[in-house]
């Protein structure tokens, strides 16, 4: 297997954003059925532009390993499995300018990787997508061992790092992006 360690880039000068990411209906932010296996959670967060305002027109899209670590190969599997590994959101779906996925945590995808969701995000104003990945807080273990991780200067790593909160409705993970300023986002030159 090669490994993959990314470029860090700053972030991206960004326009003042109107609404434009309404995007699909829930359905899409939906990647597991209750048939699918591993503990199901909710990830979710907003996205802040570099005076701390929420984004109301970003638009998130996420992919996944299930919770075995492997990464859905075809149409037989998804309808087989329940689980489809890819998701979009987009800010403008809530009032509360927030993104959310419901789907399961995932398995790490190879040897010496902790679980982690790579994430997209664009919105108005930007001429490129922004590349960046979801760790788990409660993989400690695994998140120290991560190459990807790894790279990453220590005290910008929890840019990266998604809460765990044990809610009425069960486990979800909270994680805001924030595009510029003192506590942007991690993203990678991919």
């Amino acid at each position: 297997a090669q490994s993959f360690v990314p470029n860090l880039v700053p972030g991206k000068k960004l326009a003042k954003s109107t609404p434009a990411a309404r995007g699909p209906g829930p359905g899409r932010a939906r990647l597991a059925g209750p048939e699918a296996a591993g503990e199901h959670i909710r990830l979710s967060g907003r996205v802040f532009d570099g005076d701390g305002v929420p984004v109301n027109d970003a638009m998130l899209e996420i992919r996944q390993a299930d919770a075995s670590g492997r990464f859905v190969a075809s149409r037989a599997e998804i309808a087989a499995s329940g689980f489809r590994g890819f998701g979009r959101c987009g800010t403008g779906t809530h009032a509360s300018l927030h993104w959310w996925f419901d789907t399961v945590k995932p398995g790490p995808a190879a040897p010496g990787e902790a679980p982690c969701i790579d994430v997209i995000v664009t919105m108005r104003g930007m001429l490129l997508p922004a590349f960046t990945r979801i760790y788990f807080d409660d993989e400690a273990e695994a998140n120290a061992r991560d190459p990807v991780l790894a790279a990453v200067p220590a005290e910008r790593r929890a840019t990266l790092v998604a809460k765990r909160q044990v809610q009425p409705g069960g486990i979800s993970y909270l994680l805001d992006i924030r595009m510029q300023g003192p506590k942007e986002t991690v993203f990678f030159d991919l």
